[in-house]
C-alpha cells in the first residue's frame, strides 16, 4: 500500500509555517495531480471545548492554511470530511470551521450520515459496515490532526483520526461504541486502515494531548508538526514523541505484523529536525526534563 517512507519534523510557534516548511521538506506536491479529488479529514472530535488551543480539535487557522496550500495544486475538488463522536455539525459551528469551510467554498461531508455503501474489512466482531459513499468518490485523502495520549487507542494520530472518523454514528452509536468497535479497538483500527489509504499526514504537536485524550488530557505546546507520505512512518514518529515504540501502540504492531511499513526509523527519511532532536524538544516542552526514548 504504502512505497515511500519520507517524514519532515518541524518547528515553529506559528502551526501554519511548521506545517508549510513541513510539505516543502516531504514535496508533498508531488502527491497530487490536477484530477485529484482530495479528501481532507480534520479532527472534529469533540465540542466539549470548543477552542483548538484545548488540544482536543485542530487549529482553525492552520486547516484554513492547509486547504488553501491544496487549492495552489489546483486539484478538480476539496472535500472537508469527517465524523465526530456526537454531532459534528455542533462541533463544526462551535469551533468555527464552518466559516472557513464556507468562506473556501469547499465541499463538506459528514461521515456520521449517508449516503452509505458497504465496505468490507473482515475484522473479527465488524465484518462490514456502512460509510459515507464520498469515500470511493475521493482520489486523495490528508489526516490532519493533533497528537493525543489516549485511554483506549494509547495514542492518536493520522491513522486513528481517519479510521474512527468513517463509521457513522448512525450506525454504531454516539461514541461509536454499539456494535463492538470498542472490544476490539486496536484490531478495528488496523483492519480500517488495511482498506483506507491515507496519502498525507499532518500531525500537529501545537498543541499535542497528554495524560489522558482524546478530550481529558492536557495540552502542551511544543511548536512541532509531523507531515509524512506514509502514515505508519508519521505516527511511528508521533509515537517516540510520546515515548512509546511502535511496538507499544499496538495497531501500529499489526499493521507491521499483515506487511504494512514502515516501522523501522532507521529506513525512514527524515527530514528537518532531527528525530531525537525533535524528542528532546517534546520531553523538556511536556515534563521539564530532557530525554529520548532510546
Amino acid at each position: 500500500m504504502y512505497n515511500t517512507c519520507n517524514v519532515a519534523i518541524t518547528k515553529n510557534e506559528d502551526e501554519s509555517r511548521a506545517l508549510l516548511e513541513g510539505l516543502d521538506l516531504i514535496k508533498a506536491d508531488k502527491l497530487f495531480t490536477k484530477d485529484d479529488i482530495v479528501m481532507i479529514v480534520p479532527n472534529f472530535v469533540s465540542a466539549n471545548k470548543p477552542h483548538p488551543s484545548s488540544g482536543i480539535t485542530v487549529g482553525t487557522h492552520t486547516l484554513r492554511t492547509l486547504i488553501q496550500w491544496v487549492k495552489r495544486l489546483r486539484v478538480k475538488k476539496i472535500i472537508i470530511a469527517c465524523g465526530a463522536g456526537g454531532n459534528t455539525l455542533d462541533v463544526m459551528r462551535k469551533v468555527g470551521y464552518d466559516k472557513i469551510i464556507e468562506a473556501e467554498s469547499c465541499e463538506f461531508v459528514d461521515f456520521n450520515t449517508g449516503p452509505y455503501v458497504e465496505l468490507a474489512i473482515n475484522h473479527h466482531i465488524i465484518n462490514k459496515l456502512q460509510v459515507n459513499q464520498v469515500l470511493f468518490e475521493k482520489t486523495k485523502l490528508i489526516s490532519y490532526t493533533q497528537l493525543k495520549q489516549h485511554e483506549e487507542a494509547t495514542m492518536s494520530a493520522s491513522i486513528k483520526n481517519v479510521m474512527m472518523s468513517i463509521p457513522s454514528t448512525e450506525e454504531h452509536g454516539s461514541p461509536k461504541k454499539d456494535k463492538g468497535i470498542h472490544r476490539d479497538l486496536h484490531g478495528f483500527i488496523a483492519k480500517m486502515a488495511e482498506n483506507i489509504k491515507i496519502d498525507l499526514s499532518i500531525v500537529s504537536c501545537n498543541p499535542a494531548m497528554v495524560g489522558t485524550g482524546p478530550i481529558n488530557g492536557i495540552p502542551i505546546h511544543t511548536g512541532l508538526v509531523i507531515c509524512g507520505d506514509n502514515p505508519i512512518c508519521c505516527d511511528t514518529v508521533g509515537a517516540r514523541l510520546l515515548g512509546f515504540k511502535p511496538q507499544a501502540v499496538y495497531y501500529l504492531y499489526l499493521l507491521e505484523q499483515l506487511g504494512y511499513k514502515e516501522t523501522d526509523i532507521n529506513k525512514m527519511n527524515i527530514y528537518g529536525l532531527k528525530l531525537k532532536e525533535a524528542e528532546l524538544i517534546f520531553a523538556q516542552k511536556v515534563y521539564g526534563e530532557n530525554f529520548t526514548v532510546d
